[in-house]
């Protein structure tokens, strides 16, 4: 069974497994990022003769262990070359170009030298990353006292380790969770989910605030290939995600 590496890219993570010492990427959020539908890539790559596909068990945030479709970092180059920039979302244009250019170099460093820090920063770069780093804490310290601090606390170890060019060291239970991640893991399609999520995050945020007083913190993450605005939680919640999951699967089942 393997252990889901995180490696920093772009404000947000690739995440990927270590298979006989070489690196291999966890398909699906990947795929998701750049804005891309998973099941047609994953067909894509089925009836290519240079593309190879497995099944690697892994662990997940609450222990349990499942099965997820990986790549090898090749197969994972020769997919984005095949993906053309000019017939993705606007908004997803820079991020498919960022990892055409970049994600190669940028594990290649991370299982080599054990970091993503570029040695070709400049100073410039450098200054701009530590001004973004400010400005971010200043946004934590803001919030402190009107979000759930542990989320907050989970936020300023992200923004530490990228500034750093490290992966994030959470405690597992301070990990963040999103209704999005938590149907992914149930096996819900992705227009299942689009469907479930509304009325799944309504229960949850209700259950939330009876628990906490306070509504959950807010993220930016990429959802139907567009940066939007969701509810985060963090695996000290998950009790609460699975009232709402077997309340609704009940419900639907009856």
């Amino acid at each position: 069974m393997a252990e889901i590496i995180h490696i920093p890219f772009h404000d947000e993570e690739i995440l990927a497994v270590d298979l006989d010492g070489k690196p291999h990427i966890v398909l699906k959020p990947a795929i998701d990022t750049i804005g891309l539908e998973y099941w047609s890539q994953v067909e894509k790559l089925k009836s290519r003769s240079w593309a190879r596909t497995d099944l690697c068990p892994v662990r997940q945030r609450d222990g349990r262990t499942r099965d997820v479709v990986i790549v090898d970092l090749r197969t994972f180059l020769m997919l984005l070359a095949t993906v053309d920039e000019r017939r993705v979302a606007k908004d997803v244009k820079p991020k498919l170009i960022a990892y055409q250019a970049e994600v190669a170099d940028v594990i290649e460093a991370y299982w080599t030298q054990g970091g993503i820090i570029n040695p070709r920063a400049t100073d410039p770069q450098i200054a701009a990353i530590i001004d973004r780093t400010k400005r971010q804490a200043e946004v934590l310290r803001v919030l402190d006292g009107i979000v759930d601090p542990t989320w907050l606390e989970s936020q300023a170890r992200h923004i530490a380790a990228r500034a750093l060019g490290k992966a994030p060291e959470d405690d597992p239970a301070h990990r963040l969770l999103t209704v999005g991640e938590y149907l992914d893991e149930h096996g819900v399609t992705a227009a299942a989910a689009r469907k479930l999520a509304p009325q799944f995050g309504k229960r949850l945020k209700a259950l939330y605030l009876q628990r906490h007083g306070q509504p959950p913190g807010i993220s930016r993450r990429f959802v139907d290939g567009a940066q939007r605005d969701v509810a985060v939680y963090t695996e000290t919640d998950r009790d609460l995600f699975d009232h709402v999951w077997h309340h609704l699967t009940k419900h639907d089942a009856a």
